[in-house]
């Protein structure tokens, strides 16, 4: 049998690093995307076909498809991970920061399987958008990246219909609390955004405590990979797969509990319950 081949993006460490170790220990060819020098270097010598990618940049992405042409003629499964998270008040941000979250985690997801449409129509290949249990349970200090996590739920479920007539399937997974350096990340986010001017300087303490919650008793990211794997390899992959601590418990919460009362939690949660 001709080995499969599996394309992720965002590949240099959490969530992306443990598919890809995975997908390769599972026999798929896999072509590991990142953006920095060391971290294709690291990827190469761990025995992925390591592709430097800013998925924002549309040429690149024309020109790793027509590489993936060139040397496979198809792509079994591509799994759109890259992604961060920007937090900080929405009007703190204003509309540049909301912009960049789209950039990466909305418009690229298009931009990347546009590009590689071709090679997954001729293989009948599935889609994997990795979304988010925040595009679901919205929360302060996370405006931007629960709205973008949202529209890739919207978009996913759009193009799984149009995707449908050429043999092409697609999955949307939304991860709860996985271990990996997106708290970190989150955390530089939001520090570049708090400031001694913004009207939220006083609860500060509450952005940095939503930067971190993804951190909260997370799921080891090589069991979200392995359950990822069982769900692409089953006869009928899910349309949606709920993976990690808090997956369904906050979808939940958000369907059943009336949202005055979840506005109070959060308020209370985040520090937002007093008067500034």
């Amino acid at each position: 049998m001709t080995q499969p081949t599996a394309l992720i993006t965002g590949c240099s460490s959490g969530i992306g690093r443990a598919l890809a170790e995975t997908f390769k220990g599972a026999g798929y060819q896999v072509w590991a995307t990142a953006r920095k020098a060391d971290d294709l270097a690291a990827l190469s010598a761990a025995g992925f076909i390591a592709v430097q990618l800013d998925v924002n940049d549309s040429a690149a992405a024309e020109q790793l498809a027509n590489r993936l042409n060139h040397e496979t003629g198809g792509l079994d499964v591509l799994i759109n991970n890259a992604g961060f998270g920007a937090m900080g008040p929405l009007l703190d941000g204003g509309v540049d920061a909301l912009r960049r979250q789209f950039e990466t985690n909305v418009f690229a997801i298009i931009g990347v399987t546009r590009a590689l449409f071709p090679l997954l129509r001729r293989s009948k290949g599935l889609v994997v958008n990795i979304g988010s249990v925040s595009g679901v349970l919205v929360t302060p200090f996370a405006g931007a990246y629960c709205a973008s996590k949202a529209a890739v739920h919207a978009l996913s479920d759009a193009l799984r219909l149009e995707l449908a007539p050429f043999g092409i399937g697609l999955m949307e997974v939304q991860p709860g609390a996985i271990a990996s350096s997106f708290g970190a990340n989150a955390s530089r986010e939001a520090e570049q955004v708090i400031a001694e001017g913004s009207p939220w300087w006083p609860i500060r303490e509450g952005i940095r405590a939503r930067a971190k919650a993804s951190q909260d008793h997370p799921t080891p990211a090589t069991d979200f990979a392995r359950d990822l794997l069982a769900a692409v390899q089953s006869a009928s992959p899910p349309r949606l797969l709920r993976l990690g601590n808090g997956s369904r418990a906050l979808p939940l919460l958000a369907c059943l509990m009336p949202k005055a009362l979840l506005e109070k939690v959060l308020k209370k949660r985040f520090g937002l319950n007093r008067a500034l």
